[in-house]
């Protein structure tokens, strides 16, 4: 079956699928869709997300449903609000020509509003454990006539906790059922639920369970805790025009690295289970839209989210599971497509690295954290690329409005104009301190070493390597964070401070005018009213007596030391 019009399935659906640009299916519609029209067993299928498996299970099941009837005869269960809200559209497209309802249920949203679109007795129900079980106990959903039942991405909603709902659902179901359960990993738990719920199924996997795109480069940048925002807004910076997704650990960690972005100018938002769902339904629209180019998302936030565009996946912080690396990393190089996979390492974190290349098989490069030199050279390209491929007219001036411009040769004019297109990252790469350059090689320095001597561990010897390596300027040994203080500063975003700003606030309040010795300066925190900066403990009275009678355009200053 090399093209969908090989199959079996009624005109309508081929007209509808025709329409949305579908020619050949993928290898797990070849494999799924023959087995549901021909065979009554129980499935289980193994494959990838953004395989294409919504379509592989729910046009077989549209060409066999009984139009005709008003009682609910599929029921599909999915992870999350979004994987559902997604699954119920594709469903809706590929019946638009049949007399076909498809009604979603899910939490977040009025359950009064779901219960009056049940009573139009819809044939096919998608929703979440959770909501589904609330409607079962409000005897809104009956699934005696239920013909199919498909457990789409079972891994994850096990993961999830829903073990118990999922059970308890299964129970409501008649035996006579057909089951399918769709899963890209077959942990244990899966395994358990097919052997307890499934009839001799049939298998299908495409691909391997751990199968890494091989269109996807994977690359990894070492670089100390103090320093990953700064090393993200270089990547970033050295990767223009790209639409990516950083992946980070916690609900807080995302909406930190997000507001970091936001306030140095990057069309960013975060996606996160602290924010209320009409919160991640503008969020997400905004990022499908392209109205935003970086989403920085929790690993559970993400999910449902079906984007095939992107370019590039950030891995802000390392999962513990190899295989939600290999999930996260596939969301990029989709449809053809080459993608980039990047990981910031913390230099602790070789072993786990190790583990996911052992686990996964993945072969990921070590890469360095650009320099300003080289971002700038990015950005030059970028600038071509954008221009070169994205032209289009969207207004008319009169071109006497145009100065003369022969005095200029061609290349002069191009000087003239990325001069003035790329000004402000140029200045900001230009006037940054040294030092925080050299801290970023310095991690990356400590990291490779480290790596070489891994079995050897952090003995006497290797400490003392490791203090040789972490001398500063100055020649004294790099403070510990316990040696850092963290002060509250009063002006912010609205009184248009810039880190750079801070940066020569820092350094004109601790330099003594015999020395050029500069203190060590930690995290700097730019938020709206206020901001927050680390200074090295030793200069803590320099700066609290000095900045109070400094001045930042115009506006007085106060700094104090932060709880």
């Amino acid at each position: 079956m090399n093209l969908f019009t090989e199959t079996s399935l009624s005109p309508d659906i081929l007209k509808a699928i025709g329409e949305l640009g579908y020619e050949s299916p993928t290898e797990i519609q070849k494999q799924t869709i023959p087995f549901i029209l021909s065979d009554i067993r129980d499935l289980i299928a193994l494959a990838q997300t953004g395989t294409g498996k919504t379509a592989a299970f729910s046009l077989p099941i549209l060409d066999m449903i009984d139009d005709t009837s008003r009682k609910i005869q599929l029921l599909v269960l999915c992870p999350t609000r979004e994987l559902c809200l997604q699954i119920s559209k594709d469903i809706k497209n590929y019946s638009k020509y049949m007399d076909i309802k498809t009604t979603a249920v899910y939490g977040g949203s009025s359950i009064v509003d779901q219960m009056r679109s049940l009573k139009e007795k819809p044939q096919i129900i998608v929703g979440t454990p959770g909501r589904v079980i609330d409607l079962i106990n409000r005897k809104a959903l009956d699934f005696s006539a239920i013909h199919w039942l498909v457990l789409d991405e079972a891994d994850e909603m096990l993961s999830m906790g829903f073990k118990d709902e999922l059970e308890t659902i299964l129970r409501e179901t008649p035996e006579t059922k057909q089951t399918f359960l769709f899963s890209a990993t077959m942990n244990k738990e899966v395994e358990r639920i097919s052997k307890n719920y499934l009839t001799k199924p049939h298998r299908i996997s495409v691909g391997s369970i751990n199968e890494v795109k091989k269109n996807i480069t994977h690359e990894y940048y070492v670089v100390g805790y103090r320093q990953k925002k700064e090393a993200l807004k270089r990547l970033i910076d050295a990767n223009p025009n790209q639409y990516s997704i950083i992946f980070c650990r916690t609900r807080m960690e995302t909406q930190e690295v997000a507001d970091f972005l936001m306030q140095n100018g990057y069309a960013a938002d975060a996606l996160h289970g602290d924010l209320s769902q009409a919160q991640r339904d503008t969020v997400m629209k905004k990022f499908r839209l392209k109205n935003i180019d970086i989403l920085v998302a929790t690993d559970v936030a993400a999910r449902g989210l079906d984007v095939n565009s992107l370019t590039h996946v950030i891995h802000f912080s390392l999962p513990d599971d190899p295989e939600v690396f290999v999930h996260r990393s596939g969301r990029t190089g989709r449809a053809g497509k080459d993608g980039i996979s990047m990981a910031l390492i913390k230099p602790e974190e070789s072993r786990k690295l190790k583990q996911i290349k052992s686990a996964t098989k993945i072969e990921i490069n070590e890469k360095f954290i650009p320099t300003g030199d080289q971002i700038i050279k990015a950005q030059v390209g970028g600038v071509f690329e954008k221009l070169l491929t994205e032209h289009e007219d969207l207004f008319e001036f009169d071109d006497s409005l145009i100065p003369d411009l022969s005095s200029f040769t061609k290349e002069e004019l191009v000087h003239k104009l990325l001069q003035f297109q790329l000004k402000d990252l140029a200045l900001y790469y230009k006037d940054k301190h040294d030092l925080v350059e050299q801290k970023l090689s310095n991690r990356d320095d400590d990291f490779s070493r480290r790596d070489r001597g891994r079995d050897r561990g952090r003995d006497r010897d290797s400490r003392d390597r490791d203090r040789g390596r972490d001398r500063d300027r100055g020649g004294k040994p790099r403070r510990k964070d316990e040696n850092m203080v963290r002060f509250f500063f009063n002006l912010g975003k609205k009184d248009h401070l810039k880190k750079l700003d801070v940066l020569d606030i820092i350094n004109k309040a601790t330099t003594d005018g015999k020395s050029k010795k500069r203190a060590e300066i930690g995290d700097i925190e730019i938020l709206e009213k206020f901001s927050f900066f680390e200074v090295e403990k030793s200069y803590r009275d320099n700066v609290l007596s000095n900045i109070q009678s400094m001045k930042f355009k115009g506006k007085d200053m106060r700094a104090e030391v932060a709880n």
